[in-house]
């Protein structure tokens, strides 16, 4: 499943195409609803769009993501509001859509176990970076704010807890996904111990990625903040009280923040970009 600057993309493992659904252009102000790549191919203002983005649902069988209108069945409308629609699967058909109400540089989608539900961080630039939660019953989508400045990490394993950290990394936060209210936080700078090769200029800060290793431990990382002093380092947080546990000690070096990938394990890419490193917990932890 792919968001480009002009169309939601649902491809086959081969390469073909299975549906397009065709959406206002992020690029600037362009007004046209393109058809394809080829009509702004060698056009530089595109190189540099805004982007939405897409994610699957829990079972496969829906398809939520946030685009610029009008879509493509809309007829004349001249209508560039961003949407967050919700599309079957199987054939691209719009089910679901809502005005998000927003302006992106940027968007990401953050899955939950329920397939009905889901996650959207849009990123705005200077004007503030809303988190939105959604969800389809079948016959409506319906969207709450669960804040302004917030971005959304990851969801627990049972689907109760929403992980934030706010746009300036200081502090990650509980949330209960019934009501978005948030329970517990901790904060970077009154935990975390800076990195040995941190003279103490540098606040040591969250990083944008974390993941939900079960439902009562969460593995983030000071990766940013502590890659410009050498190895970076992750750390084992304990929902419940929102403490420190300590450290996570790899058997080999890693670069970059965790992400989830389900199944109480973690991935990083090594720092070159070639391979992804998959990661649990040993059992005596």
């Amino acid at each position: 499943m792919f968001a480009g600057v002009h169309a939601v993309r649902s491809v086959e493992p081969t390469g073909r195409t299975r549906w397009e659904v065709h959406h206002g252009c992020w690029a600037g102000g362009c007004p046209l609803l393109h058809l394809s790549f080829d009509e702004y191919a060698h056009d530089e203002d595109h190189f540099y769009a805004d982007s939405g983005s897409v994610a699957v649902s829990a079972d496969g069988k829906l398809v939520w993501a946030h685009v610029r209108g009008p879509l493509g069945g809309d007829g004349d409308k001249e209508d560039d509001q961003e949407l967050w629609v919700v599309l079957d699967a199987t054939n691209g058909r719009v089910v679901g859509r809502v005005n998000t109400m927003t302006v992106a540089s940027g968007s990401e989608h953050t899955p939950h176990p329920d397939p009905t539900q889901m996650g959207l961080s849009v990123g705005e630039g200077e004007e503030g970076s809303p988190a939105l939660w959604g969800r389809w019953d079948g016959q409506q989508l319906t969207v709450e704010q669960i804040g302004i400045e917030q971005v959304l990490l990851a969801a627990s394993p049972s689907g109760r807890h929403l992980l934030t950290v706010d746009v300036g990394q200081w502090s990650l936060c509980i949330h209960r996904v019934e009501d978005g209210s948030e329970i517990r936080e901790l904060d970077a700078a009154d935990t975390v111990p800076a990195h040995p090769r941190n003279t103490g200029e540098d606040r040591v800060y969250w990083d944008y990625d974390a993941a939900f290793v079960d439902e009562d431990t969460v593995v983030a990382g000071t990766s940013e903040c502590d890659a410009r002093h050498g190895s970076v380092r992750h750390w084992l947080v304990d929902v419940q009280g929102m403490t420190l546990r300590g450290e996570i000690c790899y058997p080999a070096p890693v670069s970059g923040p965790a992400r989830a990938a389900g199944g109480g394990m973690w991935y990083t890419i090594s720092g070159d970009g070639t391979s992804v490193h998959l990661w649990e917990l040993a059992k005596d932890i």
